[in-house]
């Protein structure tokens, strides 16, 4: 710091009596600044936020300057440029000053009228349709995985250091009852809508009560966020800025086309909005109007959210009159590493290599001949399914396997009063995701293809690890665990 500010003194030194960098009735044009603000606003809070003090937080290079006398002498050149040449060392080598949230505040601003007008300008909106979305607007500091601008990065926890959960925690028997007994009450209380609903889009009511359960508990829970300024405000500052950008243009369409008044337009801290928990892209492409007063109303209207559920599952490929999966047993005969989409076969097959129902039910003879999955989410240590194409269709909404799981069981629930998987979670999941990452890694130096490399047991991960156990002479259990760490290397 003695360096810095000797420098600091010596500049100030050779400013003392010399020539002025610009004659009196001339400012410079500072065209630095101007390049900073109108390339990336998010690069400049520091620079804007001290300004009006008289102080250049991010200290950009010295502009070009307009009206400068010419047959200035050699020397006043050559110390403006040593000057500017200091100043550039000390911009790279000084902390900049830190922003406010009003100076972010003002930034927003100035990023809303001149970064995000002109894109929904292209997009077909209005400059009055633009001027009311944002009149009220403001930013939510509460919300997570923000990066304002010209504020230090929040310390993110290694992924590393983290455990995956086991997946039984996922499968509160609580709450599973709780949802099912209210959606066996709301089945009966819907039950036109619903019939209505299944002849047009193929969809079963009890998995469409399901979804609209698990998301918003049937429309009852409180949704408290006002969606743009979620959405501006993640748009603007956060993590993932690209993401919540598109859906911001997106939800300005949805207002200006009339179907919700934004005082209405309420949704999660992610973006997701009204009963279905819909991004406002989806909305956009599945929402319907289904009880026929000329809005898709999500937010207030059952016959809307439900029929808007049903259409988004039609249109990512609903399989009508097949179910969604069922519990199996296993035999030991029959390998776990043969999970998978990609794996499919009819489920004759699956019944001819021993595996059945643990219900003690046969298989529905219309699914026989149709293609059915297995799926061990937890390898050898919990239930195990067959599963038919219509799985990967809920796994659309959210695309996690214990998602889809815990709809399928909700939806048996509400439509026969079924209860929980028969076969055990066991005590699996308290690996630390670097550990998994490490046999990843094992597993594909050696061919395997286990999906993403990322610490988590997927199903290609799963069936890779039975796979590599079955031929080192192990019995096969298709999920990480702490007495492979060793062994695979």
């Amino acid at each position: 710091m003695r360096l810095k500010s000797r420098v600091r003194s010596w500049i100030a030194g050779l400013r003392v009596g010399a020539t002025p960098l610009c004659p009196a009735g001339h400012l410079p044009h500072k065209g630095g600044d101007q390049v900073a603000a109108s390339a990336q606003p998010h690069s400049t809070v520091a620079a804007s936020a001290t300004r009006s003090a008289g102080v250049s937080g991010r200290r950009p290079p010295i502009s070009l300057l307009v009206g400068e006398m010419p047959g200035r002498a050699e020397g006043g050149k050559r110390r403006a440029r040593l000057i500017a040449t200091i100043a550039a060392f000390l911009a790279l080598h000084l902390p900049a000053h830190a922003a406010t949230k009003a100076d972010v505040e003002a930034q927003f601003r100035q990023w809303l009228a001149n970064d995000l007008w002109p894109e929904a300008k292209q997009a077909g909106i209005s400059s009055a349709a633009f001027k009311a979305a944002f009149a009220d607007v403001k930013l939510d500091w509460d919300l997570p995985d923000l990066a304002p601008p010209g504020f230090p990065k929040a310390k993110e926890r290694k992924q590393s250091q983290a455990e995956f959960s086991s997946p039984g925690s996922y499968f509160s028997e609580k709450r599973l009852q709780g949802l099912a007994a209210t959606g066996r009450s709301l089945a009966s209380a819907h039950a036109s809508t619903l019939k209505r609903i299944e002849r047009t889009y193929g969809v079963p009511g009890q998995v469409v009560l399901a979804i609209w359960g698990r998301e918003s508990g049937f429309g009852r829970a409180k949704i408290p966020h006002p969606i743009m300024d979620v959405l501006a405000t993640k748009a603007f500052m956060s993590t993932r800025p690209e993401l919540f950008r598109r859906e911001l243009i997106a939800a300005l369409n949805i207002l200006q086309s009339g179907d919700v008044k934004e005082a209405e337009m309420r949704g999660s801290w992610a973006g997701a909005m009204g009963q279905p928990q819909f991004l406002p892209s989806s909305f956009l492409k599945y929402a319907v109007d289904f009880d026929g007063d000329g809005r898709r109303d999500i937010w207030n209207s059952v016959p809307d959210s439900l029929a808007s559920i049903a259409n988004y599952l039609s249109e990512k490929g609903w399989q009508g009159g097949r179910d969604w999966g069922f519990e199996v047993s296993i035999p030991g005969s029959v390998s776990c590493a043969q999970e998978g989409p990609d794996l499919a076969r009819p489920i004759a097959d699956w019944a001819g290599m021993g595996i059945t129902r643990v219900s003690g039910k046969a298989f529905p003879a219309a699914e026989r001949s149709a293609s059915g999955m297995m799926l061990v989410p937890a390898g050898t240590h919990g239930p195990g399914f067959v599963v038919t194409p219509n799985f990967y269709v809920i796994k659309e909404y959210n695309n996690s396997d214990l998602y889809a799981l815990f709809i399928g069981n909700l939806a048996d629930r509400i439509a026969a009063g079924g209860g929980p998987f028969r076969g055990e979670w066991g005590d699996v999941g308290k690996m630390l995701r670097s550990d998994v990452l490490g046999m990843q890694k094992a597993l594909v130096a050696i061919g395997y293809d286990v999906g993403k490399v990322d610490g988590l047991p997927g199903y290609k991960t799963r069936r890779s690890l039975g796979d590599w156990q079955a031929k080192n002479g192990l019995a096969p259990t298709c999920f990480p665990a702490p007495s492979l760490k060793a062994k695979l290397r």
